[in-house]
C-alpha cells in the first residue's frame, strides 16, 4: 500500500463487487484502483457541476410565466 494511501473499509452491493472482481481480473488492475478511480471521476463531474452552478449564479433570475411566453412565442 502506498503511503498517501488511508485504509477505508466499505460495504458493497454483492452484485457490484462480483463486477468488480470480474473488471479487477480483466484489466489487470486491483478493485481499489477501480474504487478509487470511479470515485475521482464522480467528484470530477461533481466539481464541474459546481463551477456551472457558480457561473449560472450571477445570471438574472427569469420568472417562470414569462420563459413560458417565450416558448410559446416561438
Amino acid at each position: 500500500m502506498k503511503a498517501t494511501q488511508k485504509r477505508a473499509t466499505i460495504y458493497l452491493d454483492s452484485e457490484l463487487h462480483r463486477v468488480l472482481r470480474l473488471k479487477a481480473a480483466e484489466s489487470h488492475r486491483t478493485i481499489s484502483d477501480l474504487v478509487n478511480e470511479a470515485v475521482r471521476l464522480k467528484f470530477a463531474e461533481d466539481g464541474e457541476n459546481l463551477s456551472s452552478f457558480e457561473e449560472r449564479a450571477r445570471e438574472p433570475n427569469l420568472r417562470f410565466e414569462d420563459v413560458l411566453e417565450d416558448l410559446s412565442g416561438c
